[in-house]
């Protein structure tokens, strides 16, 4: 069915004039996300991990038409959640041809509008915007001013038109009112200075604003949503009192509970469908990956306060694959298999988006990043190797075996002499490869294997990647130990 492109066609199409006159923005949120609830389907795709956190609490905010915010730490999806809204938009929205601000054909609320439907009636022009179109997004830096927001009065065009500058004609309109019937976000919010946040107190309360202080009033249709970081409240600025007392909902948003969430995340979002070889990831490796952000969390060296990025193992994934890659077509190799050592690789990916403690500064952001590398291999290899005898593995090292897996041998080489360590073949099976599957998976499995007893120290390994006999302590030697008298007694050794 084609839509009404005037007035008249539009009174008698099933756009009513009474549902689109008293609906606003948060009433369309509302209905669609309604209908979406009575379906049982997925309220938001490509969002991972929060269906049972924080999707109840924007359901509610919008459900209760509530301006809402995110506060979240960097990486937490914020940006992708606040823009995943307008699915929960109408498919087209009428508004009069050539408006700024949109305004809606039943209810004009511009002068220019006005006067428009006055002179032509049922013939005034219509056109349309899609949901995408009807987001609006502002980056809240400490040199947005009102003028930006709000507007301001424009001369050229009291010139050009001989109008006074009272006139509403004059206005040139800002960004909010250039959103009027959409979703206006503002992301990080506390850095928008005091004086301009008090800009938005009428929009949000009182649903109006006025413009350099003509009484010019725009009963805007918005929806606010906002984003913010903890760590923005005392570092660049905060948001004020009365602002957050207009806020209806303030939502906390999170990292990945699980590994495996975040596995999912970075499976996602990670450019892996590359147009050369065949990728075959094994899960290991993007246990590996994943994990190197979990302990990052966790490190008293790295600052908890800037939080650690999802963006991390995203971007450590894509420089593993591209080593990997790179491995394989100088090795013209048919399948391109990640292995641990592409982890070590994919350090710039790493360090960049770690914010260190003075610890960690003193010890430096390269050695941070092997720490972190180092105790994510060794958690991953307890998921598939705890109460497997390694024995026959390290005896063949203590007996003087050495083996070197540069970064960049080929498979089928470093096959050859792997075959050599008595039992590691036989031990790949915990991670479900077998000798039927392809060098290239046999050799990342088994450096997986030495990998991980080099974490836990059962193997030494050089900057040459050459695995050998672990180093064993020092013995300490024993002293005769004579009793000291007292209460209470204990022994200590003679001089």
């Amino acid at each position: 069915m084609s839509l009404p492109r005037t007035l008249g066609e539009l009174r008698r199409s099933p756009f009513s004039e009474e549902k689109l006159r008293s609906r606003r923005v948060k009433d369309e949120l509302r209905d669609n996300l309604i209908s979406r609830l009575r379906q049982n389907g997925p309220i938001f795709t490509r969002i991972v991990g929060y269906e049972d956190t924080v999707v109840p609490q924007i359901v509610n905010a919008i459900l209760s038409r509530h301006h809402f915010i995110l506060l979240g730490l960097r990486g937490q999806a914020k940006s992708r959640i606040l823009r995943s809204l307008t699915t929960l938009l109408d498919p087209q929205m009428p508004f009069i041809a050539g408006c700024e601000i949109h305004d809606n054909p039943y209810a004009p609320i511009c002068r220019r509008c006005r006067d428009l439907i006055a002179e032509c009636g049922e013939s005034t022009a219509l056109a349309y915007l899609t949901p995408e179109e009807r987001y609006v997004e502002k980056l809240a830096t400490p040199d947005v001013t009102i003028a930006d927001l709000i507007g301001d009065i424009d001369p050229i065009k009291a010139a050009r038109g001989g109008h006074e500058l009272a006139s509403e004609l004059t206005v040139h309109y800002g960004l909010l009112p250039r959103a009027n019937r959409s979703i206006f976000a503002v992301n990080e919010l506390p850095d928008l200075a005091g004086k301009i946040q008090v800009g938005l107190f009428n929009i949000m309360q009182e649903g109006d604003v006025q413009i350099k202080g003509y009484p010019v009033r725009l009963p805007l249709d918005i929806a606010l949503v906002f984003t913010a970081n903890p760590e923005d409240y005392t570092a660049r600025g905060k948001i004020i009192t009365p602002l957050k007392d207009r806020i209806g909902s303030e939502i906390r948003t999170h990292y990945p509970a699980t590994v495996d969430e975040g596995i999912a995340i970075t499976a996602q979002e990670a450019w892996a469908s590359r147009n050369g070889n065949k990728l075959v990831i094994p899960k290991y490796v993007r246990e590996v990956v994943e994990r190197i952000a979990f302990a990052a969390r966790e490190d008293k060296k790295i600052d908890k306060r800037s939080g650690v990025s999802q963006r991390l193992p995203i971007s450590c994934m894509e420089n593993v694959i591209s080593n990997a890659e790179r491995r394989a077509i100088r090795r013209d190799e048919k399948i391109t298999v990640p292995r641990v050592s592409d982890v070590y690789t994919a350090l710039p990916a790493i360090t960049g988006k770690l914010e260190l403690e003075y610890e960690g500064e003193m010890k430096g952001a390269d050695h941070v990043g092997r720490e972190l590398i180092r105790s994510a291999i060794a958690k991953t290899y307890d998921q598939y190797f705890t109460g497997v005898n390694m024995q026959q593995v390290t005896q063949w090292f203590d007996l003087g075996g050495e083996i070197q897996l540069a970064e960049d041998a080929g498979a089928a080489d470093v096959m050859q002499t792997l075959r050599n360590i008595q039992g590691l073949i036989d031990k790949l099976t915990r991670v479900n490869v077998g000798p039927k599957d392809s060098p290239e998976t046999q050799v990342s499995a088994a450096e997986f294997v030495l990998e991980g007893l080099h974490a836990h120290k059962r193997i030494g390994r050089n900057e040459e990647r050459v695995f050998t006999a672990g180093e064993k302590p020092p013995k300490i030697a024993e002293k005769p130990f004579e009793r000291e008298e007292g209460p209470y007694r204990s022994r200590r050794p003679l001089n």
